[in-house]
């Protein structure tokens, strides 16, 4: 995939594909990027990118002229251009995975008050937010989304490391454990120390069915549980029932 991201901070975005994953994935010639900075492509003395809004209204909208130029400098139009936004749609696992399936990517990183709306009915494609905020730089949601969708591409992590991540049949990931098997005054569940795989695959299931339960049970609702998921779901389910009565008669 090539990756190519205008920003008027390149120094917020380069480090990104210094570090970690990403580096290998570039190394290894799995991910090309580049980085633009659109102010280059500004004019006039003092190289000016935004401008007040018309209508009013407070802050600086970004200048259609300098963007505009930077994309049509990479050849913008006809590819997918991604611009991050509060105002977009939302970021999930099946987005990023459309979006890894990409040969290229072009990335708009927004400032200020926004985007000139001519730029963003020209040449943008997907508009994506990350989450209900609002943050300082498109810099920030722009990597969260690259990091998102580039270690789904073939090669750049174990096939079998994303098969059991959250997300993954829409439940989210079980605990992990390492060495050493008691730390302070905390064990490792004694399931995963006998080596017995079914017990473990069990004990799995239902920590991923007890954790999106208990953080997001708005997930349950479209994910395609097994029959015999839907059991232990009911099981689990009666079991805090049953917890919540015994605290509620203790403290009577």
């Amino acid at each position: 995939m090539r990756i190519t991201i205008l920003t008027l901070f390149p120094e917020m975005v380069e480090p990104f594909f210094l570090s970690s994953i990403m580096k290998r994935a570039v190394e290894k010639g799995i991910i090309e990027y580049r980085i633009l900075n659109f102010r280059d492509y500004a004019s006039g003395v003092h190289m000016k990118t935004d401008d007040i809004p018309y209508g009013g209204g407070a802050g600086m909208v970004i200048m259609p002229g300098p963007i505009s130029k930077a994309l049509d400098s990479v050849g913008a139009k006809g590819k997918r251009v991604v611009f991050a936004t509060p105002s977009g749609k939302p970021l999930t696992e099946k987005y990023a995975e459309e979006l890894s399936r990409e040969e290229e990517l072009v990335f708009i990183c927004g400032h200020y008050e926004g985007l000139d709306q001519r730029v963003i009915d020209e040449y943008v494609t997907d508009e994506i937010t990350i989450g209900d905020y609002v943050l300082s730089s498109g810099e920030t949601a722009t990597v969260v989304i690259i990091d998102a969708l580039f270690r789904l591409i073939d090669g750049v992590i174990a096939a079998e490391s994303l098969t059991e991540e959250s997300f993954t049949s829409h439940l989210l990931e079980y605990p992990q454990y390492t060495r050493p098997d008691r730390y302070c005054t905390k064990s490792v569940p004694d399931v995963l120390l006998t080596g017995h795989h079914g017990h473990i695959t069990q004990w799995r299931c239902d920590k991923r069915l007890e954790k999106t339960m208990r953080n997001r049970p708005d997930l349950l609702s479209d994910a395609p549980l097994s029959i015999d998921e839907r059991r232990r779901l009911l099981s689990i389910l009666d079991q805090d029932k049953r917890t919540c009565q015994k605290w509620i008669l203790s403290e009577l």
